[in-house]
């Protein structure tokens, strides 16, 4: 069973999230290290999702008004397909509705769009590239 928590950058469980970061999109997609971490990281909302204590995934959930953004969301390669991003998705979709956020959007690689239509994104726009990655503009109301 995964269950999920919410943390602020300044709290020690926080270092375990920028590690997990840091082997999903530096060392496993080539994104460079200088662009995987941001201004942002400071004052975002991070979900952790562990299973027994294990951390297996991470995402984050910036606020931009009455909307919020997700992004950096990974997931360890073992535990993808088993419903971790699923369960870091509705806990942050959850904690955006607490926040009375109306609208949540993200950037969603372009393999992983089906994952977010799944869970009620629609795709808009172009397709952009984003630290040497293919990106499409996602939405979805609350």
């Amino acid at each position: 069973m995964v269950t999920c928590r919410l943390i602020l950058a300044d709290q020690p469980e926080f270092e375990q999230a920028l590690q997990l970061r840091h082997m999903v999109f530096v060392e496993e997609q080539g994104v460079p290290p200088e662009l995987e971490r941001d201004e942002h990281d400071g004052s975002a909302h991070h979900a952790m999702a562990f299973q027994d204590e294990r951390l297996l995934g991470t995402a984050r959930l910036v606020r931009n008004g009455a909307r919020g953004k997700i992004g950096r969301v990974a997931v360890l390669s073992q535990a993808r397909g088993q419903g971790t991003g699923v369960e870091l998705m509705r806990f942050l979709e959850q904690q955006a509705g607490h926040m009375g956020l109306c609208e949540l959007y993200l950037d969603a690689q372009l393999a992983v769009i089906a994952f977010y239509e799944r869970l009620g994104y629609s795709a808009e726009g172009e397709t952009f590239l984003d630290a040497g990655i293919w990106h499409r503009r996602m939405r979805k109301q609350l």
